[in-house]
């Protein structure tokens, strides 16, 4: 390990004399560049960067004429040079660093801007593995890192917010301060690192590697929250550059901002909603699905999710794979909700929760694909759990009738509909569904009978806030998202109503369920699936 060198302290102005700038994207880079010439710093750039800004007529010297070396193979050989580096990481009030710059005629380097080759846009967009390949930056992060490790003398820009930053600085006293050199060096280092982890996910992907021996993640700040889960935890929100349509790149059309639980329940309800091709409605609540339905419309979607358990949709998260009308808006704000989200809504349905102040309307790009490859994550102390997404979907055919009596087409079709909910219920998961609808969930509960009983309580206050003699689980499909271990949750589901049972089987206690499931003439079927949700 190194040891510290006794520098002198750095200084807090620093009043810059040359800027080195190397960009892809060129948004806003006349402007700068009018201004630091105007305040008069020294432009220095390489290829189309310096190009464009001789185009806009102003003086800008080639790293070529710094180095004495030309840019060479493709480019890929320009700025790394005692020149480059030496001008940046030299330390200027330091004596021997000093002589060193001197004897070797290094100039220094006091502002950088850098962006990076696109090396996330080009794999985003398609683009084959020579192409990703050649748009890894290697000059850049390196300059980057020079730079920030120097930030008692250089300031460091890797976004147009942090030039932003560097020339109002600039602007208002003619100097950077040490703090804000500071603080664009953190933010310099967090893009280098967000650019190596992808360049990284990518490698290992095309490798197929599922486990690498390292791996990163990297996020954006999308928002500071108010608070995390309660109110003396803090919270942030980050986006991971995946785009998948949803709660990270939504726009929020109206209402307050969004909080923590808003964030994860949101989230729970439109991975949940994209599962369905009719138009529907799920209705979350901490996490959970209180609601599901499936309609002619939207309209009669949301009021089939809503009658499964209207008390605890109160103040809960609605979801729509629809685009939203007047009609819509209108019955969804007849209570209070949280969070709406869905794939749109006209100019009638936003006039309609425009005088819902505090109701929160999210719009997305799409719905997110259910079944496409992905990644999802949980940290755990000193580490983090990574598992691929559960594209698990289950057809009639996938099916094993393991019973003596077999299901009826509109039983299995009810089963499906149960168990495509119970993958998004947390464990242990009961679903009573009938008729694209759900009669009651039972959640989250620490063995399978009391879930089952509990969503046989929502069933049967359901079916009596509808007017009902029966519950609405009689006649129901019941989906166990994992094996039953003992008969005693089937016959609770059988007690409740439901007339046929879908589960993924597997139990050492099989044959005594599926003999009791005889014993009440119910059908029975195995996914050889498990869809638990911790």
């Amino acid at each position: 390990m190194p040891a510290a060198p006794d520098f002198p302290p750095a200084p807090n102005a620093v009043a810059p004399a040359r800027a080195l700038i190397s960009l892809s994207d060129k948004t806003g880079l006349e402007q700068v560049a009018r201004t630091l010439h105007d305040l008069g710093v020294e432009l220095v750039s390489t290829g189309g960067t310096k190009s464009a800004i001789a185009g806009f007529g102003l003086p800008v010297k080639d790293v070529a004429d710094l180095t004495g070396f030309p840019e060479m193979m493709d480019g890929r050989v320009k700025t790394l040079h005692p020149i480059v580096h030496g001008g940046l990481l030299g330390v200027r009030n330091a004596p021997t660093h000093a002589a060193a710059m001197s004897e070797h005629n290094i100039g220094a380097i006091d502002i950088v801007w850098i962006d990076l080759y696109p090396f996330e846009k080009t794999v985003e967009s398609g683009g084959g593995f020579e192409a990703a390949i050649e748009n890894i930056d290697i000059g850049g992060p390196a300059m980057i890192r020079s730079g920030s490790k120097n930030h008692g003398h250089v300031a460091v820009a890797v976004d147009a917010e942090s030039i932003g930053m560097i020339v109002e600085a600039l602007k208002a006293d003619g100097s950077t301060s040490l703090d804000l050199r500071k603080q664009l060096a953190a933010r310099a280092f967090a893009r280098t690192a967000a650019y190596d982890a992808a360049v990284s996910a990518w490698f290992a992907g095309q490798l197929q590697d599922i486990a690498p021996a390292r791996k990163s993640i990297a996020g954006e700040l999308a928002q500071t929250l108010r608070y995390g889960e309660n109110p003396h935890q803090t919270g942030s929100f980050y986006r991971t550059g995946e785009k998948r349509p949803g709660v990270a790149y939504a726009e929020q059309v109206q209402g307050k901002e969004l909080g923590y639980n808003n964030i994860a329940d949101a989230d729970a309800a439109y991975e949940l909603v994209a599962e369905f091709a009719e138009p529907a409605c799920v209705i979350v609540k901490h996490a959970n699905p209180c609601g599901v339905a499936v309609g002619k419309d939207l309209s009669e979607a949301y009021a089939r999710a809503l009658e499964c358990d209207a008390v605890s949709a109160f103040g809960g998260v609605i979801a729509v794979n629809r685009p939203l009308n007047e009609a819509d808006a209108k019955a969804i704000t007849e209570i209070f909700t949280e969070v709406v989200i869905a794939p749109g809504a006209d100019d009638a349905a936003k006039a309609v929760f425009a005088a819902k102040k505090n109701l929160r309307l999210l719009i997305t790009d799409g719905l997110p694909n259910p079944h496409a490859e992905g990644n999802v994550f949980r940290s755990v102390a000193g580490g983090f759990l990574v598992q691929s997404r559960d594209r698990s979907n289950l057809k009639a055919s996938d099916l094993k009738v393991v019973t003596k009596r077999q299901p009826t087409e509109k039983e299995i079709e009810d089963m499906l509909f149960a168990f495509t909910v119970a993958k998004h219920v947390k464990s242990n998961a009961i679903v009573y569904a009938k008729d694209g609808q759900t009669a009651g969930i039972g959640a989250g509960q620490m063995n399978r009978r009391d879930s089952a009983r509990i969503a046989a309580i929502r069933a049967k206050e359901a079916g009596e806030a509808k007017g009902l003699d029966v519950s609405l689980a009689e006649g129901s499909a019941c989906a166990s998202e994992a094996f039953f271990p003992f008969a005693d949750g089937l016959l609770e589901a059988v007690a409740a109503g439901a007339t046929c049972v879908i589960q993924p089987g597997g139990s050492m206690r099989d044959e005594e369920v599926i003999k009791a499931a005889d014993e009440k003439g119910i059908a029975m079927v195995f996914t050889g699936v498990r869809v638990f949700r911790h």
